[in-house]
């Protein structure tokens, strides 16, 4: 009675060790699924995408302000120029509002009267705007 024993199983697929093998080795062992590549890489890709495309658009968004401040700052530029090439006979002081009119003869005159003040006086020319003189001397519409 004393014969040996022959396991009929394959000697690659048994062990001692049953905790070091890549599959589960009876029923009440946790399950082991292989991965679904394609379906994982695609979830990462439209992730990315919608990550990216948030992105992209905070930035197309920043610098649309950018352009917004930029033609701003042009703006102020070329009302200074129109400003300073004008006839001005009183010192501006920053922060104060003036008007800018336009002469028949498509000169510029800066004054201290508004359109609706002049009262009996005639107007220097056509209303064109009510400025303000900013710090940085350069000018800015208020209507």
């Amino acid at each position: 009675m004393a014969e040996d024993f022959q396991n009929p199983i394959d000697a690659d697929k048994v062990t001692e060790k049953p905790s070091t093998l890549p599959y589960a080795h009876h029923v009440g062992s946790a399950l082991v699924k292989p991965i679904d590549r394609g379906k994982t890489i695609g979830r990462a890709v439209a992730a990315m995408e919608h990550q990216t495309d948030i992105q992209l658009s905070q930035i197309r968004e920043q610098v649309e302000l950018l352009m917004r401040q930029a033609d701003a700052i042009q703006q102020r530029k070329e009302l200074a120029r129109i400003i300073y090439a004008c006839d001005i006979r009183f010192k501006p002081e920053i922060n104060h509002i003036y008007h800018l009119y336009q002469r028949p003869d498509d000169s510029y005159v800066l004054s201290m009267i508004g359109p609706n003040e002049w009262g009996r006086s005639k107007q220097p020319g056509n209303f064109v705007y009510s400025l303000k003189l900013l710090a940085d001397h350069t000018w800015e519409i208020v209507q």
